[in-house]
């Protein structure tokens, strides 16, 4: 069975080089071709936190700041756990543009229907 959707779920935040390795596979698999999703949960909901990837930069990686915005503008699918989203007092206003918090039902979907996934 070939799939062209590939979820990548993260758990690491800003202080954690998969994070930058996470966002540089999945826009890698946009260049391949492959629908993308990312779902955040646990710490991986601070990435999306209004400047909080602005200083992490693992090199030789590109910036995490720009790594999301990219991922963002190339039409990927970025989503944050409700539950995690909400345990850190975070609000959609809190996130970054195109930030979608919701719950694992869309994932799961992608998933019953096929999707490769990655965990980070």
């Amino acid at each position: 069975m070939t799939t062209q959707n590939l979820v990548v779920l993260i758990t690491h935040g800003i202080d954690h080089e998969l994070s930058s390795a996470a966002f540089t596979i999945a826009n890698g698999g946009m260049t391949a071709g492959l629908k993308v999703s990312v779902f955040l949960t646990s710490s991986g909901v601070d990435l999306v936190r209004r400047r909080a990837a602005d200083t992490t930069h693992v090199k030789p990686l590109e910036p995490l700041a720009d790594l999301i915005a990219d991922f963002l503008k190339r039409g990927g699918t970025l989503w944050a756990c409700t539950p995690c989203v909400k345990s850190r007092g975070y609000e959609q206003a809190d996130l970054i543009d195109g930030v979608i918090i919701a719950g694992a039902s869309g994932m799961h979907e992608l998933i019953k229907n096929g999707a490769a996934t990655l965990s980070f």
